[in-house]
């Protein structure tokens, strides 16, 4: 039985930052073939069992929206460290959007702003709980900045929307980042 949680932590794993793991090639727009991914994942013992309705369930069943099929191709939507083109049209944030971080990394954002740092974009969440979730995977008391996007875009910031809960941008000048009570974010 093929474990839904460690299928999709895999293709994230070889859509998001190691394509050759399985010696796999990415379009442009991030795309590869489904048809030779599930070939290639079925040549190792642990995805021996590996049916295509089980990456199509990982795909549909995602709360993440983290892959996304059309026709026989399959990519991750967003979070790659490899590079990729953008294929999702400039968008006009929301007023405001949130962002998950650890407590130690606070002193470089103050001077330098959000970075992508491993990846290629700045990851901003529409809700507060979501951004917990995610500053948590960094630190057990995140701390939870307010982005000022509207205004970031208004001053040359463009972002992206790739899923409804998740807006990417590049770099965030500190600038249009608020500072909440760092304590009452845990």
């Amino acid at each position: 039985m093929i474990n839904d949680k460690d299928l999709s932590k895999y293709l994230s794993l070889v859509l998001r930052h190691q394509p050759e793991k399985l010696d796999l090639t990415l379009t442009s727009e991030g795309f590869t073939s489904l048809p030779e991914l599930l070939e290639k994942m079925r040549a190792k013992s642990r995805w021996s069992g590996l049916k295509r309705g089980d990456i199509d369930r990982v795909v549909r069943q995602s709360e993440k929206q983290r892959f996304e099929i059309v026709d026989d191709q399959i990519r991750a939507r967003y979070g790659h460290s490899v590079a990729q083109a953008m294929t999702y049209p400039p968008i006009e944030p929301p007023e405001i959007l949130y962002h998950g971080t650890s407590p130690d990394a606070s002193d470089a954002i103050r001077i330098e702003g959000l970075m992508p740092m491993n990846r290629q974009y700045v990851h901003h969440s529409t809700e507060t709980q979501q951004a917990l979730m995610v500053g948590r995977r960094h630190h057990p008391r995140p701390v939870i900045l307010i982005i000022r996007a509207r205004e970031a875009w208004q001053e040359g910031v463009i972002f992206h929307q790739p899923e409804d809960r998740l807006f990417i941008s590049g770099p965030v000048p500190a600038a249009f980042i608020d500072w909440p009570d760092e304590t009452s974010s845990s």
